[in-house]
């Protein structure tokens, strides 16, 4: 009879169960999420409660305490800066051209020479000015002898007053095509016109010369400078006379400088200022166009508690940062604490509120803690 009750009863029960395990799957999965929270509740009150025993007997650190290392806050000097890119440049990066134009007959420098101002660097074909000059002379010559003579003669009352001015004129019409030619001479003489290096010979002997035509690029290496552009929000930040430290990463030279100017406008297209900062060039080190890296600082906050940024974390009530707080029976464990923070450079953050003077931070181990962790302080 029980076999007969089973066999009738068994189809039953499964067609029971089929049916409702239908609409089963969204309330057993509430009831484990719910079961799962309270499991986690149970085995944090169960972390403490071992803890606070082991404290009790003596025990050694609590099996379940984070390792971690801290630092007490002390107050700094903080200072706060910025990096630009810069190019170095120099006013005195000129292009020489004869001031007339005319056949190049000789060059007296070579690259890479140093220079004076004023010195000779190439000389002009300028036998057509000199037979002109040397016709002048002999006109100039003969109209100062007649003028001479015709002073002479008006001096005794010899002659018209006519004829002596004829005189004068033609000898200092003279007089003056003979300066214009000794100047032209002088144009054909291609000189420095300032002291520096030719740093490139753009003509050779026997080329054409002439004043739209480059002959010779000089520079001087002593005064050079270099030039950044900065975003606007830096614009009341940095001022002439603050000083700058310029690294050059291709030579491997670190400068000191300051800023020397800064530009009274702002591009509108890069909303930038350019800033200008001369350099020391003594040893000649530093060339037109080269790349230089410029630091400068923007603000300096004295006595600031600064913390590493990496500690500093977020939810949706702030920025915290785990410290160590002591608990029941001497528990060392970990608190939540938040901060307000102001200004952030070189991965470290400025606290301005919600720690103070020798407060202990955890600095290592902080993602592995929650707040109330149990804390083995290294």
């Amino acid at each position: 009879m029980i076999r007969l009750f089973l066999l009738l009863t068994l189809p039953v029960l499964i067609f029971l169960t089929g049916g409702c395990s239908a609409n089963a799957p969204a309330d057993q999965q509430e009831i484990k999420k719910e079961q799962l929270e309270n499991y986690r509740k149970e085995l944090n009150e169960l972390k403490e409660k071992i803890a606070d025993l082991e404290a009790e007997l003596n025990t050694d650190t609590p099996v379940n305490a984070v390792n971690v290392e801290t630092s007490i806050l002390k107050p700094i000097d903080f200072e706060q800066f910025i990096e630009a890119s810069g190019i170095v440049s120099t006013d005195r990066n000129i292009v020489v051209s004869p001031e007339t134009p005319g056949i190049i007959q000789s060059i007296l420098v070579t690259e890479g020479d140093e220079v004076k101002k004023g010195q000779i660097l190439a000389k002009l074909n300028t036998e057509s000015i000199q037979q002109s000059i040397e016709e002048i002379k002999v006109n100039l010559r003969l109209a100062t002898t007649l003028f001479e003579r015709r002073k002479n003669l008006w001096e005794q009352n010899i002659g018209s007053e006519v004829e002596l001015l004829q005189a004068e004129s033609n000898m200092m019409a003279l007089q003056k095509k003979l300066q214009g030619l000794e100047a032209q001479m002088d144009m054909a003489v291609v000189k420095a016109p300032i002291p520096g290096v030719v740093d490139n010979l753009l003509q050779k002997q026997g080329e054409m010369a002439g004043p739209s035509i480059p002959f010779a690029r000089i520079v001087n290496l002593e005064d050079i400078y270099i030039t950044a552009d900065v975003s606007e929000e830096y614009l009341n930040k940095i001022n002439q006379g603050d000083s700058v430290d310029v690294f050059f990463p291709v030579l491997g030279i670190l400068k000191k400088a300051t800023v020397f100017r800064t530009s009274a406008v702002i591009d509108p297209d890069s909303r930038t200022f350019s800033i200008r900062a001369n350099l020391d060039n003594n040893d000649l080190s530093l060339q037109p166009n080269l790349m230089g890296e410029m630091r400068m600082r923007i603000s300096r906050i004295p006595n600031a508690l600064v913390v590493p940024s990496i500690l500093v974390k977020k939810d949706f009530n702030g920025e915290f940062i785990f410290v160590v707080s002591e608990g029941k029976n001497g528990i060392l464990r970990a608190g939540k604490r938040y901060i307000i923070s102001g200004i952030k450079d070189n991965n470290n953050t400025v606290v301005t509120e919600g720690l103070k003077e020798g407060t202990e931070i955890i600095t290592k181990g902080f993602a592995q803690v929650a707040d109330g962790s149990v804390l083995n302080v290294k």
